[in-house]
C-alpha cells in the first residue's frame, strides 16, 4: 500500500507536457519537385511535375522528427514538349492512366548538420515500391507578414527509373537510367 500511494505522489508532482505535432502543407506557388536525366550522352533533360501535394507533420521546430508526404500526379509531368510529356504518360514509361500518383513516405529524418538531414523513405512509381534516401536542407522558417510560419527545404538525391520498372525498352544511351531529383519546397504551418 506504500508503494502505491507513493507512486501516486510521485506522479501528481510531475506535470505532463503534451508534445504539440505540428503540421504543414506545401504552397504550390513556391514549390517545384522536378528531375534532370542525361538524353544519348549529349544534353541534360530536365522536367518536373505540375501537380504535387505535400504534407507535414513535426514536432520539433527543427523537423529532426518530421514525417513527410508526398503525392505527384503522373500525367502533370513537363518537360517543355508536349509530344515527349504526352509519350511520357504512355505505357512505355509512366503508365499515368494505370499508375496515376508517384508517392514518397519518409520513415525516418535524421540531421547530420546545423541545416541537412538525410531522409528515408519508401517511393512508388510505376506501381513499385523501394526505399530510397534523400538529401534535405532546411533554408529557413520565417513568419510572413500575414503571420504565417513558411519554411523551405531543398531536396535531392538520385534514384534508377529501371528499378521502378520505367522506361525498360528504352536503353540508357538514349536516357540515362538514373534520374537527378532536384526539389524546391516551401510549406506552410496549417
Amino acid at each position: 500500500m506504500k508503494k502505491l500511494i507513493l507512486a501516486a505522489v510521485v506522479l501528481a508532482t510531475f506535470s505532463f507536457t503534451a508534445i504539440e505535432v505540428t503540421n504543414w502543407g506545401i504552397d504550390a506557388s513556391h514549390s517545384r519537385l522536378g528531375f534532370t536525366l542525361n538524353h544519348q550522352g549529349i544534353a541534360e533533360l530536365q522536367g518536373e511535375f505540375k501537380a504535387v501535394d505535400v504534407q507535414v507533420s513535426a514536432s520539433a521546430a527543427d523537423f529532426s522528427d518530421a514525417k513527410i508526404e508526398l503525392t505527384a500526379q503522373a500525367n502533370s509531368i513537363y518537360t517543355g514538349s508536349e509530344g515527349r510529356d504526352g509519350h511520357l504518360q504512355t505505357a512505355d514509361f509512366l503508365d499515368a492512366a494505370k499508375f496515376p500518383t508517384i508517392t514518397f513516405k519518409s520513415t525516418s529524418m535524421k540531421k547530420v548538420g546545423e541545416k541537412d538531414y538525410i531522409v528515408k523513405g519508401d517511393f512508388t512509381m510505376h506501381g513499385v515500391t523501394k526505399p530510397i534516401e534523400l538529401k534535405a536542407r532546411h533554408n529557413a522558417t520565417i513568419q510572413t507578414k500575414q503571420g504565417v510560419d513558411v519554411a523551405g527545404f531543398k531536396v535531392t538525391g538520385t534514384i534508377k527509373r529501371t528499378d521502378f520498372g520505367v522506361g525498360m525498352n528504352f536503353p540508357s544511351a538514349v536516357a540515362s537510367d538514373e534520374m537527378q531529383v532536384n526539389a524546391d519546397i516551401e510549406i506552410s504551418r496549417k
